[in-house]
């Protein structure tokens, strides 16, 4: 997509601090890190939600991002992935996030807003979803 600043960033129009490339995907340094090793890896086939992007297209991600948790040393760390405004996503292409967490204040900080159950309910969902996979 012609506007969209990680198929520049891509396609090299934009300089990055490439970290891995290949035919599928692309990792750089993010330039407003949370943390020091903070990194983003994005297939190279352009979706603005996860569901836009081919399987194929997404079989190697999670193995860069472990790649990158690894070479970075970051003994603890978050990978994030959002999907639309509401879920804080600020680029319209599909991207995850390899976050080092070092110490309490540097890296992601999240909130867990955990909800009490109601066990019909929750069956009700489960037997919903479970037909639809």
């Amino acid at each position: 997509m012609a506007a969209c600043i990680f198929c520049k960033i891509i396609k090299g129009d934009i300089p990055s601090f490439k970290l891995f490339e290949s035919d599928r995907v692309f990792a750089f340094l993010d330039i407003q890190p949370l943390s020091r090793g903070h990194a983003l890896v994005v297939p190279k086939h352009h979706g603005t939600r996860l569901t836009d992007i081919p399987d194929d297209a997404l079989e190697e991600l999670l193995p860069v991002v472990k790649k990158l948790a690894l070479a970075t040393g970051a003994e603890n760390y978050n990978v994030l992935q959002n999907n639309g405004r509401l879920a804080h996503q600020e680029v319209d292409h599909v991207h995850f996030h390899m976050i080092p967490k070092p110490n309490e204040t540097e890296g992601l900080g999240i909130g867990w807003p955990a909800q009490k159950t109601d066990m019909d309910k929750l069956k009700a969902l489960f037997n919903e979803v479970k037909a639809k996979m």
